[in-house]
């Protein structure tokens, strides 16, 4: 089985949970007798998803959005997609939501275009030290605070839960068509 974690990050918080995903979705599918290849790839990078049983795709949130590569992964790979489990997740935004029920990252068209089973929004790191100028100018707009909001315990159990919908059916389990035990 090989699965692809794709990620678009700028200062690596992002990539660091798909790190997490990925280790946590081997050590699940390994739990189960699976043979697994998981790789972490930067989505600007990923050319195919061909020869991949499922995809993990995920991103950094700017602005309440996605970052392009991203979005352009999944829309230059519909089709490929289409053919495959893929979750997603999103790391931020830092700002408190405005008003009550406003999702606070819209992926409306990113899920649509990828056919996900789940979306996943995991809190991010503010570290005003490897921000940019622009980026700094927003963070003290909305007056967030420097700190590392991963939740790492939800993050690793996403992804044994992800694992655990991709583990072949255990042996002696009679579901499978034929009604005998495989």
């Amino acid at each position: 089985m090989r699965i692809v974690v794709a990620v678009a990050t700028r200062h690596g918080s992002t990539r660091e949970i798909a790190e997490q995903i990925a280790a946590s979705l081997s050590a699940g599918l390994e739990e189960t007798g699976a043979v697994a290849q998981v790789v972490v790839a930067d989505a600007g990078g990923v050319t195919s998803f061909a020869g991949c049983d499922a995809a993990v795709i995920g991103s950094a949130v700017y602005a309440g959005h996605w970052l392009e590569p991203a979005r352009r992964l999944v829309r230059e790979h519909r089709d490929e997609l289409a053919c495959i489990p893929v979750w997603l997740f999103s790391s931020g935004p830092v700002a408190q939501r405005t008003r009550p029920g406003e999702d606070p990252v819209d992926v409306t068209e990113v899920l649509a275009r990828s056919g996900a089973r789940e979306h996943r929004l995991f809190g991010g790191r503010i570290d005003r030290s490897v921000l940019h100028f622009p980026e700094r100018a927003v963070v003290a707009a909305l007056r967030v605070k420097d700190g590392d909001n991963r939740d790492w315990p939800v993050i690793r159990a996403w992804g044994r839960a992800i694992a655990r919908e991709l583990s072949p059916a255990p042996l002696g389990d009679t579901r499978q068509g034929s009604g005998k035990s495989v």
